[in-house]
């Protein structure tokens, strides 16, 4: 394809938003950094939520953050500021922090919200690029960004500005993260659904309870066996020692295996079984469940509590719910 001049915009655009990226960064390093740490340890400090707000672009940056905050440990909600002005106020508590967002730090649509924060002494964290805004000034803490160039042609579209934007809220949602010790099970907690939510269930929360546990003990022929496995539909049985622990497993291939090699009906089911199988911690992850399953080429596998079988997962248990 020859150069063109979308060609052109299409890399200035993301070259542009690199560079402001790339001075974030450097900003961080010093000052900037500095003044993020000091917003960690204010939000930290209040027991309420981080109310997020912002017009026009820094808006809808604005509402990302909130979602990132609240899904990552930190309560938080956006609120508009139009909306703010005709009773949304009440959303805002003494407790809260109010983080806004504006590139210019004039935007006249903040200055009920702002004016609110200073009349009840709810503390203000500005995210702007001009010290000396209204924002900006008015902030109990601002969050200075590194002036750079938009990537628009016409130097006018938000785009560099809210790269950096959204890059800050990131970092310091990050960093609220981190300080908060958000566990991955606080974060299956709060994202029950979808890909990631499949992703960090355990083993506990997939597999077929007692009732539905495919055993039988050491001493059971080949014939029981094969009942068991019928009756259950796993492809499978456990085979337990006399203290109840899983001593092994019988598949249908050492079903198959068995009957090849002349073993009667009534063969005892441990002469043929497969001894210590892999098994399963109910804690263990369904990503690493999945990936155990495939390195060992197995459709199913038992759960154990102390060495005694309390559960059985099979693939397609992991496959339904989404794990990948």
């Amino acid at each position: 394809m020859s150069d063109t001049p979308q060609r052109h915009t299409l890399i200035s655009t993301v070259q542009l938003e690199v560079e402001g990226l790339q001075a974030l960064g450097t900003a961080l390093a010093g000052a900037l950094g500095d003044a993020v740490l000091r917003a960690v340890e204010l939000v930290l400090a209040h027991s309420g939520r981080v109310i997020v707000t912002g017009m026009g672009k820094s808006g809808h940056i604005g509402r990302k953050i909130a979602a990132t905050m609240a899904s990552t440990g930190t309560p938080s909600h956006f609120v508009h500021p139009a909306e703010a002005s005709h009773g949304d106020l009440g959303m805002i508590g003494r407790d809260d922090v109010v983080l806004a967002l504006s590139w210019s730090g004039e935007a006249p649509e903040l200055a009920d919200i702002i004016a609110f924060t200073r009349r009840f002494g709810v503390p203000l964290i500005a995210i702007t690029s001009r010290a000396e805004s209204a924002l900006g000034s008015s902030a109990d803490l601002p969050l200075l960004l590194p002036r750079m160039p938009e990537a628009c042609p016409n130097g006018l579209a938000p785009t560099t500005s809210t790269a950096m934007q959204l890059a800050l809220g990131d970092a310091l949602a990050m960093c609220l993260l981190e300080a908060r010790g958000f566990s991955p099970e606080d974060f299956r907690a709060v994202h029950p659904g979808g890909k990631l939510g499949s992703q960090l269930k355990r083993a506990r929360d997939l597999m077929h309870g007692a009732d539905e546990l495919p055993l039988v003990p050491e001493t059971a022929t080949l014939q029981e066996a094969i009942l068991e496995m019928t009756s259950r539909r796993f492809g499978v049985t456990g085979v337990t020692a006399p203290d109840g622990s899983l001593a092994g497993v019988l598949t249908d291939g050492d079903l198959r295996r068995a009957l090849q090699h002349g073993h009667a009906m009534d063969s005892a089911v441990a002469s043929v079984m497969t001894a210590k199988p892999r098994a399963a911690s109910p804690e263990l992850l369904a990503a690493d469940l999945l990936r155990m399953m495939n390195d060992q080429r197995i459709s199913s596998m038992f759960v154990l509590d102390q060495g005694k079988p309390i559960g059985i997962l099979h693939l397609h248990d992991l496959l339904r719910m989404g794990v990948r």
